[in-house]
């Protein structure tokens, strides 16, 4: 990501496939500076902006508009209820959190060890903690692209289970090595991202865990996109992602072809991230 050009090592599980660190850095802290784009600053929308988006969810949810903004789709799978006490762990900057309290969630929270201001108004609270240090139970728990910054997948599915509510739902989405990417480009695909990604499952390496710990596997859903091909191209080329401009590297056509291949490995299951929806 930012062509510092240091080297790790990784196992394979032989059975399922999932990777992992064979060592984690000592120093791993630094592997995320200020600029890390969790990191960017969230800025709060305006009043009458707040209410377009209230607004928009309200029209979603009783099926007037069929799409919207992503996190509309993780609404619809989780079946999300207005008054559900929901965390996103792993949240960086709260992003995700902001848009759905604009939405109308009364009850969200987010967590992160690596922030640096922790946030906490009416219904929004977002704390600088790592899983381990999270109170409390929650009817939904979400980790968009941070559980594979965990030190170890096992423990962490334990903290989860504990922290989910019976009936809970726990939504986790990452890359997977089921990814064609992956097992044609090996070392140079954008998603292995070492040192920040300890953990990489495959989908058998996921329902795995899962069910060691009392949780059901209910849905996986493919949602890889263009940049599986685009960023392990730029990595292939030793360049790296920070200075990066997309649109002098690619045409806007190249893109939409490499968006469409996306889709159609997403059908197959052989896209390079998925969610997986767990119920407790």
């Amino acid at each position: 990501m930012y062509g510092w050009g240091e080297q790790f090592d990784y196992f394979e599980c032989q059975d399922c496939h999932s990777i992992w660190i064979a060592k984690i850095p000592e120093d791993l802290g630094r592997f995320y500076p200020q600029d890390y784009y969790a990191f960017q600053e969230v800025r709060e929308d305006l009043a009458i902006k707040k209410q377009v988006k209230r607004l928009r969810y309200q029209l979603f949810k009783k099926g007037w508009i069929q799409s919207g903004p992503e996190y509309f789709d993780w609404i619809k799978n989780l079946d999300l209820r207005e008054e559900d006490r929901i965390a996103d762990i792993g949240c960086g900057a709260g992003i995700v959190l902001h848009q759905l309290a604009y939405s109308g969630f009364k009850n969200v929270y987010g967590f992160d060890p690596y922030i640096q201001q922790e946030t906490h108004r009416q219904g929004l609270s977002i704390a600088k903690k790592s899983l381990d240090q999270i109170e409390g139970t929650f009817d939904v728990l979400m980790l968009h692209h941070s559980f594979e910054h965990l030190p170890d997948p096992n423990a962490a599915f334990d903290q989860l289970a504990n922290l989910l509510t019976p009936g809970g739902k726990l939504l986790i989405r990452l890359p997977v090595t089921d990814g064609l990417i992956w097992k044609k480009d090996r070392e140079f695909w954008f998603q292995l991202d070492a040192p920040r990604h300890l953990f990489i499952p495959s989908v058998k390496g996921m329902e795995t865990l899962g069910s060691r710990h009392g949780l059901k596997l209910e849905k996986v859903i493919f949602d890889s996109t263009a940049s599986q091909f685009w960023g392990t191209a730029l990595y292939k080329e030793n360049k790296n992602f920070v200075d990066f401009e997309l649109n002098n590297q690619f045409s806007k056509a190249e893109l939409k072809n490499l968006e469409r291949k996306a889709k159609r490995l997403n059908k197959i299951q052989q896209g390079d991230q998925a969610a997986f929806y767990f119920n407790r």
